[in-house]
């Protein structure tokens, strides 16, 4: 699976990068990892799913992590995901 992440503030991108995650795992997993692959590159903490960013997910494969999903303070407005490309089903 290929994520795309990007870092906005004041309605500009200000950071962006593309995770692949290959490894045999799950969806779900393989997401989750991907979100902390992103954290750690853009050095901010793994936000918290909170029940909007599963919903946003679940209907489109995209969501917005806003201060709400973070412990601690976030000097940008939102972290996006966006999932590129899916697993082929074998």
């Amino acid at each position: 699976m290929r994520f795309w992440f990007k870092l906005w503030k004041d309605a500009r991108l200000k950071r962006e990068i593309t995770v692949e995650r290959n490894e045999e795992d799950s969806r779900t997993h393989k997401v989750f990892h991907a979100l902390e692959d992103a954290a750690h590159a853009f050095d901010l903490s793994v936000p918290i799913w909170l029940d909007k960013n599963i919903k946003d997910f679940k209907r489109a494969s995209r969501c917005r992590f806003t201060q709400d999903s973070f412990l601690e303070p976030l000097d940008h407005d939102y972290l996006e995901m966006i999932v590129l490309e899916e697993d082929e089903l074998q």
